[in-house]
């Protein structure tokens, strides 16, 4: 009587749980060493636009990301320029955000980012008088001499700035030095700039810009929203919008 082959045992799967728990602990590792401050901004910004487009116009496309300098090595979603300037865009407004932590605090001052960079925006009614150009200085200079410490900073010696300011819809009254909100807007942001200028920055890195009611960013049919509309935008600019 012949004797019965032996079939070879099965090869083990044990291997598969430590295989498994080695993976779960790369992915933890390198979600700790995820800085979300580290962000580029704007490129994220640019990124959820670009998402947005495609969802809801897909037959024309949404906005596409320029290519970064190693395009010609398939390396077409940044650059390390790029790294690096997201990174000072990041560390810029954490630290904004800690400078200004009063103002941001009684609604003085608010801190956001955008396409156009990281924008620091001045309440109007907390910085000028109504329908007036002229800064309340005594009340905010120390809050202007913090703002040009904070643009002569060194992580900041290669942006380029602009200052808009802005208005809401009321026309300006009858009596007033200024023939329209174009004019009101303009100056307010010429009068920050001179005062920023005055306590140190260098005024040849600063554009100005006045929107009038043009740009808002509320409703102007509640006072609320109005006050909102009132304002003068800082930015550092991102590279693209200098």
């Amino acid at each position: 009587m012949a004797k019965q082959k032996k079939e070879p045992e099965k090869p083990s799967t044990a291997w598969q749980g430590t295989y498994g728990d080695m993976i779960t602990l790369m992915l933890c590792f390198f979600v700790m060493l995820y800085n979300p401050s580290e962000i580029d901004v704007t490129q994220l910004a640019t990124i959820t636009e670009s998402l947005q487009m495609n969802q809801t116009e897909s037959t024309t496309g949404g906005m596409s990301l320029s290519a970064g300098r190693l395009a010609d090595l398939g390396n077409t979603i940044s650059s390390l320029p790029s790294v690096e300037k997201g990174r000072s865009l990041g560390l810029a407004k954490k630290k904004a955000v800690s400078l200004f932590a009063p103002e941001i605090h009684s609604n003085k001052i608010t801190i956001t980012s955008d396409e156009r960079g990281l924008v620091i925006t001045l309440a109007a009614d907390s910085f000028f008088r109504q329908g007036s150009a002229e800064l309340n200085i005594d009340e905010t200079r120390e809050t202007l001499l913090r703002l040009s410490e904070f643009f002569a900073d060194s992580n900041l010696k290669d942006r380029k700035f602009r200052v808009e300011g802005h208005t809401d819809n009321t026309p300006v009254s009858s009596d007033s030095e200024f023939l329209s909100n174009w004019e009101l807007s303009a100056s307010r942001a010429m009068n920050v700039l001179h005062y920023l200028s005055d306590f140190g920055v260098d005024e040849n890195r600063f554009s100005v810009a006045g929107y009038a009611d043009t740009k808002p960013k509320a409703s102007n049919d509640t006072p609320e929203g109005k006050a909102y509309n009132r304002r003068v935008d800082i930015i550092i600019l991102d590279e693209g919008h200098f």
